[in-house]
C-alpha cells in the first residue's frame, strides 16, 4: 500500500459492473478516509447498491480495482469479509424469532459462546432501545425497530467498516432520527461507515464527505457545504397575494435569478432555484467554510433583490423564504435533469468464496 492510501478505508479505481446491456457502475473512482461517515448520494438506478455489493465481495467487478482497508476485493475477498459488515435496504433478521433470539443466534454463528452471545445481545438491545421488545417476535416490530435490530445485528462484532445501504428508506421521521443517532455512536467507536442514501438531508447530517453518483459514476464529490454551494443558495419560495399576477411574477423572478420557474400546480405559489455565482468560489478562496458562507450570502442578496423587484413591479407577496437545496434541485443542477425513480439493476449472484 502506498503512503497516500494508508489513511483510506476504501479506494476504488475505474470500477465497472454490467448486467446485460445495463452498465450499472461505470468507472467508479472513490477515496474514502477512515473513521468517519462517507455518503454516496444518488437516485434509484444510480448504481449505489451495485457498488456496495461489489465492495462487500457479493458481486465480482467486470473491470477496475478496489480495496477495503488495503485488501483487494477480488484476490483477498476473505480478508475483506472479515473486516466489514453490511446492512442492506431490507431487514435481514428472522421475523419468526424474537429480537433476543436473532442476536443470540447470530452471535453464536460468529463464534461467541452462548453466555457471551447473550451478554452482547443484552448490551445491544439496551443501547438501541429494544430491551422491552427483546422477547417479542420481529414480525410484530415497527419498521424503525426492525432497522435498529438489523443494525445491531451488523455490529455484534464491531466491524472496522460498516456498509449501510439506504438504512432509513420508508421510515418515519422519528425512526430516521433514531437510526442517525446509532450511526453516530458507531462512528464514535472508530468504525468507518459507508452510507448510501437518496436523502440529501440524511447525508448532510451524517457524512463528512459525499460522493454524488449518477449512471454509475461520480459526478460531484465534496463536503455537504461544498455540494450545496455548487447549486447556489437553494430555492426561493413565494406566495402571491393575487394569483392572477403569476405570469408577471415569473417574468420578474426569471429576469433577476436567471433560472426557470418550477410549476408545482399552485397558482399562488412560485418557486425558483437560486443559481450558483461563479465568482463566489474565487472570492472565497479554497476554504470550504468560506465558500459556503459566501455562497449563502450571495444567495440571500439575490433573493432580497428579487423581492424588491417584485415590489417595484407592483406585485404583492404574502410569504417569502429562501430554503436549502432539495435532492431534486441538487440533481437538476448537476445533471440537468430531475431525480428519476428507476429501479437499480441488480444481480443476486454472489462471488464464490
Amino acid at each position: 500500500m502506498d503512503e497516500a492510501s494508508q489513511g483510506l478505508a476504501i479506494e476504488t479505481s475505474g470500477l465497472v459492473k454490467t448486467f446485460g446491456n445495463t452498465r450499472a457502475v461505470d468507472g467508479l473512482d472513490l477515496r474514502i478516509p477512515k473513521g468517519a461517515v462517507y455518503g454516496i448520494l444518488g437516485p434509484n438506478g444510480a448504481g449505489k447498491t451495485t457498488a456496495v455489493r461489489m465492495l462487500a465481495t457479493l458481486l465480482r467487478p467486470d473491470a477496475g480495482q478496489a480495496t477495503v482497508l488495503g485488501y483487494d476485493i477480488v484476490r483477498e475477498a476473505q480478508q475483506v469479509r472479515g473486516k466489514l459488515s453490511l446492512t442492506g435496504q431490507y431487514a435481514s433478521v428472522d421475523e419468526t424469532l424474537t429480537g433476543m433470539e436473532n442476536l443470540v443466534l447470530l452471535g453464536r454463528l460468529l463464534g461467541h459462546r452462548r453466555a457471551e452471545a447473550r451478554k452482547r445481545a443484552d448490551q445491544l438491545l439496551a443501547a438501541f432501545g429494544l430491551t422491552e421488545a427483546a422477547g417479542r417476535q420481529v414480525k410484530k416490530y415497527s419498521g424503525g425497530m426492525r432497522r435498529r435490530l438489523d443494525i445491531a445485528a451488523s455490529i455484534l462484532n464491531t466491524p472496522e467498516v460498516l456498509f449501510l445501504d439506504e438504512p432509513t428508506t420508508g421510515l418515519d421521521p422519528r425512526s430516521r432520527s433514531q437510526v442517525w443517532e446509532i450511526v453516530r455512536a458507531v462512528v464514535a467507536y472508530g468504525t468507518t461507515v459507508l452510507l448510501t442514501t437518496q436523502y440529501l438531508d440524511e447525508a448532510d447530517r451524517l457524512a463528512a464527505r459525499i460522493a454524488v453518483i449518477d449512471h454509475g459514476r461520480v459526478i460531484a464529490e465534496g463536503t455537504p457545504g461544498e455540494l450545496k454551494s455548487a447549486v447556489g443558495g437553494g430555492t426561493v419560495h413565494l406566495r402571491l397575494r393575487d394569483p392572477g399576477q403569476r405570469a408577471q411574477a415569473e417574468t420578474v423572478v426569471s429576469r433577476v435569478l436567471g433560472d426557470v420557474i418550477e410549476d408545482d400546480g399552485d397558482k399562488a405559489a412560485l418557486r425558483a432555484r437560486v443559481g450558483a455565482d461563479a465568482d463566489v468560489g474565487a472570492d472565497a478562496g479554497c476554504d470550504p467554510a468560506a465558500v459556503e458562507e459566501a455562497g449563502s450570502q450571495a444567495a440571500a442578496e439575490r433573493a432580497a433583490h428579487t423581492l424588491s423587484e417584485l415590489a417595484r413591479a407592483g406585485i404583492a407577496v404574502d410569504a417569502f423564504s429562501l430554503g436549502q437545496p432539495s435532492l431534486d434541485e441538487v440533481f437538476l443542477a448537476l445533471t440537468d435533469r430531475p431525480v428519476t425513480r428507476a429501479t437499480d439493476a441488480r444481480s443476486h449472484q454472489e462471488v464464490p468464496a
